[in-house]
């Protein structure tokens, strides 16, 4: 049945959803991964297609930008389409000195700036973390390939351009990899039904050091190993 933000039918998507933020590169996924990806929903613009890859099933489907659009379209997955797994693939910006623009990073746990967590539990600040078993299997397939992705937090922000005067620093004194803005909600997302999640993100650009920063069409052409990672913990 029709979700508010999403015109599918039971049985449109996969166990696993793969999930950009961009529709369109969603769009692109799906096409690239799947020869026989079908629309399953395109409500406002978010597309969402099924398909296989290597005789199993696989969706992918865009999040919007933001951790209130995500929970929208993570809520009605899991609530409403009886999806098991969600996996970002998206970018981000790196934060520690070890992270080049370029790599990879499986992020384990999202800390966040953003309310979107606050009122899970009154009175507790939750942990919002990758599921173990989703971040092993990425890693395993970086393994595998002779990647090395970097493995650790990032942090979750609402804002894109407002930044508090010496809070990236601080977040890479305290070993944060990556600044994105959908990971920590969609951990808490899937906790709140008891699914699993995970993030694999690419290094776009650096906040420290803007001199590695990838133009707009190297962030369209470098994301196959992360793409490659999150198909592994898919199907892991």
């Amino acid at each position: 049945m029709a979700t508010p933000h999403i015109d599918a039918q039971p049985g449109d998507f996969a166990p696993c959803v793969l999930m950009p933020g961009d529709p369109r590169r969603a769009q692109r996924i799906a096409e690239r991964l799947m020869p026989d990806a079908h629309l399953v929903t395109d409500v406002r613009g978010m597309l969402g297609f099924t398909g296989t890859v290597a005789g199993r099933p696989l969706s992918v489907m865009g999040s919007g930008m933001g951790q209130p659009s995500l929970t929208i379209y993570a809520t009605e997955l899991f609530r409403d389409f009886g999806v098991e797994r969600i996996i970002r693939v998206g970018t981000a910006g790196g934060v520690a000195p070890s992270v080049q623009v370029g790599d990879l990073v499986v992020a384990t746990g999202a800390h966040t700036d953003s309310a979107m967590n606050q009122a899970r539990i009154p009175g507790v600040s939750f942990s919002a973390v990758a599921d173990f078993h989703l971040a092993r299997a990425a890693c395993e397939a970086a393994e595998r390939e002779g990647a090395r992705p970097h493995v650790g937090t990032v942090i979750s922000r609402d804002h894109f351009y407002l930044t508090p005067e010496g809070q990236t620093q601080r977040l890479a004194d305290y070993g944060v990899l990556a600044v994105e803005m959908e990971a920590a909600a969609l951990y808490g997302v899937a906790a709140e039904f008891g699914r699993q999640a995970l993030a694999v993100l690419t290094v776009s650009d650096h906040l420290l050091d803007h001199s590695q920063n990838m133009s707009a069409a190297e962030r369209e052409t470098r994301f196959d190993g992360a793409l490659r990672l999150a198909v592994a913990a898919a199907h892991s």
